[in-house]
């Protein structure tokens, strides 16, 4: 776990029941319109969440696999809603457009819903730190400079998902764990040509650039934080594979949440609600 405790997580009731509260949440490469979407975790993580701001950083609908083939089923309407009911309700919410959805660049600067569409944001922390926010895909040479390839891959990704789904399948008769083989691939292809942290590299001197204290991403579905010279460099991971968000607390502090690790055990600090 990536958090001391759950203490450290604040808890609060409310017409719904208990919720862990937060000062900002990033999610990020949801991929809604795709059978790889967890959307079920996503509005489990929803249902039982609460903050201030929350950012979409990008990827949020796949476009790409949309214009192939129409794939959209409730759960995926559900987290529209459940995102659209937050704006209502007085969450600041911020999409910046990835590579998957680029179709939405064109609005940004307006707002939908009370949902703002921005290129990217400068987001300040309870301490004063300065947060670049951007979805990433601009500083990965592949989107950047061989489009053609990148949605080859995404095509052989989708490919590894289905396979991983029934590699898990057999697994799971067997009595065994979850083992990601689609990310155990990608992890090794990325290895090799030292994408990964060629990318975090031209992410963290952007933000030295900008003077900014941390920069935050998405893209890489690879959630991380890390120092990289005097930048902080966070990435909010997926909700294809790993099932995480980033968390600001009440102080400032930055946390990765992985949903499917840390769940229980956050939901058990909870003040129980009475019968």
């Amino acid at each position: 776990m990536t958090f001391s405790s759950p203490a450290d997580l604040p808890g609060s009731e409310t017409p719904n029941g208990p919720v862990l509260r937060f000062r900002s949440i990033w999610i990020s490469d949801i991929h809604l319109g795709t059978r790889g979407c967890q959307a079920e975790k996503l509005l489990d993580f929803l249902r039982y969440t609460e903050s201030e701001y929350l950012y979409l950083v990008g990827d949020i609908v796949d476009g790409w696999h949309l214009r192939r083939r129409w794939y959209w089923p409730q759960e995926h309407n559900d987290v529209v809603q459940k995102i659209l009911r937050r704006a209502r309700h007085g969450t600041k919410v911020f999409y910046i457009p990835g590579n998957h959805d680029e179709a939405i660049r064109p609005y940004c600067g307006l707002h939908f819903g009370g949902v703002y569409v921005v290129n990217e944001a400068v987001h300040e922390t309870a301490d004063g730190k300065r947060v670049l926010i951007l979805h990433g895909d601009e500083f990965d040479a592949v989107i950047g400079y061989a489009k053609w390839l990148a949605l080859l891959g995404d095509k052989a990704y989708d490919v590894a998902l289905f396979l991983n789904r029934i590699f898990n399948l057999v697994r799971k008769v067997l009595g065994l764990p979850y083992w990601s083989l689609s990310a155990y691939l990608k992890h090794k292809v990325k290895n090799a040509v030292e994408h990964i942290s060629d990318f975090e590299s031209f992410i963290a001197e952007r933000a030295k650039h900008q003077k900014v204290n941390a920069v935050l991403c998405g893209h890489i579905h690879n959630a991380e934080m890390r120092r990289i010279g005097p930048v902080l460099y966070l990435n909010d991971g997926d909700w294809v594979e790993s099932c995480t968000a980033l968390i600001e607390d009440f102080n400032g502090e930055f946390k990765i949440l992985r949903w499917d690790e840390d769940r229980d055990e956050l939901l058990d600090s909870l003040p129980k609600t009475s019968e």
